[in-house]
């Protein structure tokens, strides 16, 4: 059932219930969509020894093995979710992707991790390798450390033994499927 409506101001509370439930339906398909975008980063190597999904997904193994957070792993496999829309801004759009189904302290980590990843490059690109230093006494400083140090740095090993979409899939499916809270 669709509304008949022109302007959102002239709609009626029956109208809005439908708008409610359509959205309710469109939620379920969440999990699928975001898979179907982590899948698309396989197509981006962007000059890296792996392409990106396999890059995420090592990303997420070594969150798991780091004994990360659920939110965390989820967040450590979609980290890089932006670049299949676009790479400089790619951290803007993973963590807004991700802000209603996580902590604020993890949506801070993803919004922030490529000022913590300059430690790693930065000097090679003209840019302030100390970046990060800016965030001190964030109180997710830390695992924006540890994040970009342990766990996101070190994944483009295309021999590390990484594992596969479909063991993330059920943690996908479960922290996709419904928001935390809604976000304005």
């Amino acid at each position: 059932m669709t509304t008949s409506f022109t302007s959102m101001d002239t709609g009626t509370r029956e109208q809005w219930e439908v708008i409610g439930k359509e959205h309710q339906v469109l939620q379920t398909s969440v999990p699928g969509r975001i898979k179907t975008m982590l899948r698309q980063l396989a197509d981006i190597e962007g000059g890296f020894g792996v392409n990106q999904l396999v890059h995420s997904l090592q990303t997420a193994t070594r969150a798991e093995q780091g004994g990360a957070s659920d939110e965390m792993i989820l967040a450590s496999l979609c980290h890089d979710i932006g670049k299949v829309i676009s790479v400089p801004n790619h951290p803007a759009i993973a963590a807004e992707i991700l802000k209603p189904y996580v902590s604020a302290e993890v949506y801070w980590v993803i919004l922030t991790h490529q000022d913590f990843q300059g430690r790693h490059y930065y000097q090679y690109l003209g840019l302030d390798p100390q970046s990060r230093q800016k965030h001190v006494g964030h109180p997710a400083y830390h695992l924006g450390e540890q994040f970009a140090d342990k766990w996101d740095q070190t994944s483009f090993d295309p021999d590390y033994e990484t594992l596969p979409l479909e063991h993330f899939e059920p943690l996908i499916d479960r922290l996709f499927s419904r928001p935390r809270a809604m976000v304005s």
